[in-house]
């Protein structure tokens, strides 16, 4: 535990350093309101800081620069995090005005978050919450195609176009239609469903469950939506570390599980190491969950710098995560 003037001091180095990206030293520490001490005490403190880790010295004559320790005390001591009046209300204007299917509502809201963090953001939408077909619909197209039209209920639109050997009878569009109502209305997409019974007609059954697969089978996986990946570029100097990261974003089922270990440690932010994925140990990363009938449907996140603005990409992700939330559960 720090006492605090030396919690004060730390603060200040972490917050100088955020803004500039260089080592921080007394004169800038003096300056701070909360720091009311002689430059030497402040040498005296700084240099203790150090002695036990959360301050590191890049060279004799250079400054200090925080810690990933030094990070995990300053945003610990955060303590209640908002956004100023003006952004909130950005962001409820933003909600209010969204429409369309769940898939473009969570892409928009990616980008909401990058814009208003500077960072990358990532909407994770989990493959097993708890979703509902509610209709599915079989519409002829053309004499040897139909498009399988199911919406879940969320609102979410699924379009699935299956091609015939040969023309296709309106009988056996009503008969598909029939079989995949009773075998998916009204069922959850997180369950084992059974397949569709069998009508007895080998190429009504095969094409049904066919078409049952689609549905069920394109459903399973996990879906990710990353926006501002430009954003890595401005945050990293190295060429190296800004290649490492991106490529960590390209490979969606890394990025799930970075997210889902995050939470499943009961962390708001994961500093540095504590990202479990060495090519992020420069990187912190806020995430939360949001709820869709009171069951965990997905995680919002947003992927800095360890020098990050942690207090604005807190209250930027809590508000977001809260807003995203009531909007998926309007009915």
């Amino acid at each position: 535990m720090l006492d605090d003037r030396k919690a004060a001091i730390l603060s200040a180095i972490v917050g100088e350093y955020i803004e500039t990206a260089q080592p921080v030293g007394s004169g800038a520490v003096r300056k701070a309101a909360e720091v009311d001490v002689s430059a030497a005490t402040i040498r005296n403190e700084m240099a203790s800081l150090e002695t036990d880790g959360y301050l590191w010295q890049p060279h004799t004559s250079a400054g200090r620069v925080p810690t990933e320790k030094g990070y995990r005390h300053f945003v610990d001591k955060l303590g209640e995090v908002t956004l100023d009046g003006s952004t909130s209300e950005q962001v409820t204007t933003f909600f209010r005005r969204m429409e369309g299917q769940i898939e473009g509502r969570l892409e928009q809201t990616a980008g909401l978050l990058s814009n208003l963090t500077k960072y990358t953001a990532v909407v994770v939408d989990l493959g097993a919450s708890p979703r509902q077909i509610k209709s599915v619909q079989v519409v002829p197209m053309a004499p040897t195609n139909v498009l399988v039209v199911a919406v879940d209920s969320t609102g979410e639109v699924y379009r699935y176009p299956v091609d015939f050997d040969s023309d296709v009878a309106a009988e056996t569009v009503d008969h598909l239609q029939d079989c995949l109502r009773a075998a998916l209305v009204d069922r959850r997409l997180d369950e084992k469903l059974d397949a569709p019974k069998l009508t007895g007609d080998g190429e009504l059954d095969e094409l049904t469950h066919r078409v049952f697969g689609l549905i069920v089978g394109g459903n399973d996986d996990d879906r990710v939506y990353v926006n501002g990946t430009s954003n890595v570029a401005q945050s990293f100097e190295a060429v190296e570390s800004v290649r490492q990261v991106l490529t960590i974003l390209e490979q969606q089922l890394l990025v799930v599980k970075l997210i889902s270990d995050v939470l499943d440690r009961g962390m708001r932010v994961a500093i540095g190491t504590e990202t479990g994925v060495e090519p992020l140990e420069e990187c912190s990363v806020v995430v939360s969950p949001y709820r869709v009938d009171g069951e965990v449907s997905g995680s919002i996140a947003v992927l800095g710098p360890t020098r990050m603005h942690y207090r604005e990409s807190l209250a930027a992700v809590s508000v977001v995560s809260r807003q995203l939330e009531q909007r998926l559960n309007e009915r």
